[in-house]
């Protein structure tokens, strides 16, 4: 760190070979899911190692990222997926983004839209098929799918794929089994419309990896591209990109009955020494993690003690010889015995998702490359590996 509290080091070449290994597990397409700023990882920078490692799709929330990824000159398929009334979709249309749709009201503005820009939007129609969050209910698809077909004899949109999410594909391959059945009838039903989807996609990075019959054209990959294996008690290979380091700014020695940060919820039980860090709750250290989590100091795992405040948190050095400017590391890959994403959602009663995404942006992220990938090479134009994909069912 050069003048920095706090910095998260990003390893653009762990992001390119953990989109690798998921590539190498399917023979469908692969997209690399970027929203929330690449999980608190830097989304263009990620956009670009994930094209280099395989993958052919960005997948994204709002038009707001999407847009950001078309500035940065990155014009490869994106998906953008969750959007209001009020979405900018002429400025999707005219950046070539392709949108989610799951209500006729939205396709709607999605049409409009596409006639006063003169281009074919290219949608993705979404079916709920057991999430109950977004996406058309199977009472709903009917009246969704009769107004896309309106649409595209029309001129004005192309239906580009069909899409579900899947809720429990870390944890039941039942809830998978049904849900893939009601995605097959949804699509047998939007074909019989005489709609023609280039693109099915279903699988998430769980499915990725155990479930190849969710495959079909595309799979979108999150949470694994980071390096966190997406289900647990199963290791695929992949490598955590993010290392989240800090530094201590001040150590202290405190008697035994010394209260530790407010109300004084950890009270020290002998005579140790107590070692201040720079990050808290603003920058992504769970609240109530005191007594529970851990940063590694001094070649140690160490606990953080007491309540974590929004700029700091005090760490347990015991009778280690600590200095200020001493180096630590908050998570990482676990290669020198830090803690992992994953350590910390276990200590914070979560999802290693929440623990990324919630490093905060007055934390700057460093991209770096530990192997063969370059991390500066843009991705721009034709893509740049093969086509994973297999013919539709």
């Amino acid at each position: 760190m050069t003048g920095e509290l706090a910095e998260a080091v990003v390893d653009l070449a762990a992001i390119a070979g953990n989109v690798e290994r998921i590539a190498g597990a399917t023979s469908a397409a692969v997209m690399t899911v970027v929203k929330a700023d690449g999980f608190g990882h830097g989304a263009v920078p990620v956009a670009r190692a994930a094209l280099a490692g395989g993958a052919t799709w960005l997948g994204v929330t709002s038009a707001a990222e999407a847009l950001q990824l078309r500035s940065a000159g990155l014009t490869v398929p994106v998906l953008s997926w969750l959007h209001g009334p009020g979405t900018d979709f002429a400025a999707l249309a005219a950046a070539e983004v392709d949108v989610s749709v799951a209500a006729p009201e939205l396709l709607d503005a999605v049409a409009a839209a596409a006639r006063g820009t003169g281009r074919t939007a290219q949608v993705h129609l979404k079916i709920d098929t057991g999430m109950s969050r977004h996406g058309a209910t199977a009472e709903g698809w009917p009246e969704l799918v009769a107004w896309a077909r309106k649409y595209e004899r029309e001129g004005v949109l192309a239906v580009r794929g069909l899409w579900s999410h899947l809720a429990t594909a870390d944890s039941s391959p039942y809830g998978v089994t049904a849900q893939t059945a009601a995605f097959a009838e949804a699509v047998a039903y939007a074909r019989d419309a005489g709609l023609d989807p280039e693109l099915l996609h279903l699988a998430n990075s769980a499915a990725a990896f155990t479930a190849p019959h969710t495959h079909f054209d595309l799979v979108r990959a999150g949470i694994a591209a980071y390096g966190v294996e997406p289900v647990p008690g199963r290791a695929f290979g992949l490598r955590p990109a993010l290392t989240l380091r800090t530094q201590v700014i001040m150590a202290k020695r405190v008697p035994a009955g010394t209260g530790v940060s407010y109300q004084h919820t950890h009270v020290t039980a002998r005579p140790t020494t107590l070692a201040l860090i720079p990050l808290g709750f603003a920058d992504g250290i769970p609240r109530g993690v005191d007594g529970r989590a851990q940063v590694l100091l001094g070649g140690r795992r160490l606990p953080i003690i007491g309540r974590v405040a929004m700029d700091q948190c005090v760490v347990d050095a015991g009778d280690s010889d600590v200095r200020i400017g001493d180096p630590v590391t908050v998570l990482g890959p676990g290669d020198a015995g830090e803690p992992t994403a994953t350590d910390w959602a276990t200590w914070a009663d979560t999802n290693p998702h929440e623990i990324l995404t919630g490093i905060g942006t007055r934390v700057p992220r460093r991209h770096e490359s530990k192997g063969t990938f370059t991390a500066d090479v843009r991705v721009e134009g034709a893509l740049p590996f093969p086509h994973h994909g297999r013919k539709r069912p």
